[in-house]
């Protein structure tokens, strides 16, 4: 599993997460994170904004529902072991 760093965009520090999944849909990226390797461990899906091939990619948290419930279940099918509950 793929360990990355973010940097919050208000300069307050910065977190590690595993990426456990990556995908595109509609031509959006968006990364499936975790901050633990448990099993039960809390996620986030991430979606890529700003500009590609301009350097450091810029990820937001997906709030939107609608968008959060497609992404989830792509995920879902993509990760046949993992149950993702909102």
């Amino acid at each position: 599993m793929e360990k990355i760093r973010f940097a919050f965009s208000d300069g307050s520090g910065e977190d590690e997460f595993f990426v456990l999944e990556e995908t595109r849909i509609n031509g959006s990226t968006y990364i499936l994170v975790t901050d633990s390797e448990d099993d039960d461990a809390e996620c986030l899906i991430l979606k890529e904004e700003g500009t590609p091939g301009t350097g450091d990619c810029v990820y937001e948290i997906v709030e939107d529902e609608t968008e959060l419930l497609a992404v989830s279940k792509v995920f879902e099918e993509l990760l046949e072991d993992v149950n993702i509950e909102m």
